[in-house]
């Protein structure tokens, strides 16, 4: 069984990973192997399919809580994009110089990506840059920063990225133990890249065509603009401060997030026409959330807790840990592995491997983790949602990031690892 079992995993991995040439969607291929991987343990289950099912309803239980929170979460960030709540924002950065914009872009993306999630914020700022300033090097350099700014400011944060919200919501951290932990090692991975991209960056000014300001506060008034954007924030900042008082599930504060900010929106258009009022309903918001990736997700999730479910990752780990040196090596090889494999399937598997009877909430494993595997995808450009993302709307090639922007990302991350590790040294 567990031939057959690594056999249907391997396969529905690799193609995955094949996605572009085999043309085939990796949502598809997802849901496919996680679903065969349940009726391989089922068909040889010595007679006992019932059992399996039973496990597989509990299991399904933890990931039904992840789907619900990426789903509101996702909704939240649409209903704030329906109502232009990021040019609050986006239009007041006024600046020509390039060198003051290349800091003002990467520290607005880190922000923006720890309270929304990394590839909203690196949507929104791919399409700032668009706006600022014609294709050209220089704009694509600012690409490459905002990628590793997006990823470094979701790892520390527990709404920000994939990774980060699998441990959370799996126990493995608590929400204000990984921010007090990772805050500082995700800006050195953020800060050390801008130190290095600003040598290129001096003498170049910005031509701009930009809205005057009078025309924006305009359009932000008709919109509500501010008052969605500042509902959407403050929701969405609450959702592990209810976690944290409740003790509930985080996908209950997101749904009340998501009730608090459609509230703001309903009331600032009460008085308008009933199609314009739709125009910025939850309704129309969910038509434009990315549903493929949460069911990518789903079915990645199914497969892991097969693999668990058959022992197979708690034999892995044994043999990791039998052959390497300390944890931390494996941790930081899973960063490098996350450039090139998807890092919210790998944090999946680390959660199977290790349990929380060996390594409880907040234990550095789980943090170090969070860190490697939210930061080590932007050495590659193909390593993050984010940076797929960019490549698709800039059109940066694999070849082009790697020369140019994976020195940054690396310096970068091995900038958080030594910060995190001598921070864990001092601690402790």
């Amino acid at each position: 069984m567990i031939t057959i079992l690594l056999f249907v995993a391997l396969l529905g991995y690799l193609a995955v990973i094949f996605e572009a040439p085999i043309r085939i969607n990796k949502t598809i291929t997802a849901i496919l192997t996680g679903a065969l991987c349940w009726v391989v343990l089922a068909v040889f289950n010595e007679g006992k399919p019932h059992e399996v099912s039973e496990k597989l309803i509990g299991y399904f239980g933890e990931i039904a809580g992840l789907l619900i929170f990426l789903l509101g979460a996702m909704t939240i960030v649409e209903l704030i994009d329906l109502h232009k709540g990021f040019t609050v924002i986006t239009h007041r950065i006024r600046t020509k110089s390039v060198l003051k914009l290349l800091w003002i872009v990467g520290i607005v993306t880190f922000i923006l990506s720890a309270l929304l999630d990394n590839l909203a914020t690196a949507i929104i700022m791919i399409t700032l840059l668009k706006k600022l300033m014609p294709k050209g090097e220089i704009r694509m350099i600012l690409a490459g920063v905002v990628i590793i700014a997006a990823n470094a400011g979701g790892a520390f944060s527990p709404i920000g990225d994939v990774t980060t919200t699998l441990l959370w919501i799996g126990g493995q951290v608590s929400a204000f133990g990984i921010v007090k932990v990772l805050l500082l090692p995700s800006i050195m991975v953020l800060v050390v890249p801008l130190i290095l991209a600003s040598f290129k960056m001096k003498g170049f000014a910005v031509l701009r065509a930009q809205i005057s300001m009078a025309e924006a506060k305009r359009e932000e008034k008709m919109r509500g603009s501010l008052s969605v954007f500042l509902a959407g924030v403050f929701g969405l900042v609450m959702v592990p401060v209810i976690k944290t008082v409740t003790g509930l599930p985080p996908f209950i504060g997101v749904l009340i997030s998501l009730a608090f900010v459609s509230l703001v929106s309903i009331n600032y258009h009460r008085k308008k026409p009933q199609e314009e009022k739709d125009r910025f309903s939850v309704a129309s918001a969910l038509t434009k959330v990315d549903v493929s990736s949460i069911l990518y997700f789903m079915g990645i999730l199914l497969m892991v807790f097969a693999l668990e479910e058959a022992k197979v990752l708690s034999q892995m780990a044994q043999f990791l840990e039998h052959n390497l040196e300390n944890n931390n090596a494996m941790v930081i090889s899973i960063g490098f592995l996350s450039s090139i494999i998807d890092n919210g399937s790998l944090v999946a598997a680390t959660q199977g491997m290790f349990s929380l009877a060996d390594y409880p909430m907040d234990n550095s494993l789980w943090e170090f983790i969070a860190l490697c595997a939210g930061t080590g995808g932007s050495m590659l450009i193909i390593g993050s949602a984010a940076g797929v993302a960019i490549m698709e709307k800039e059109k940066i090639t694999f070849m082009w990031y790697l020369k140019k922007i994976a020195p940054l990302a690396l310096a970068g991350y091995v900038a958080g690892i030594v910060t995190y590790l001598i921070q864990s040294y001092l601690l402790h």
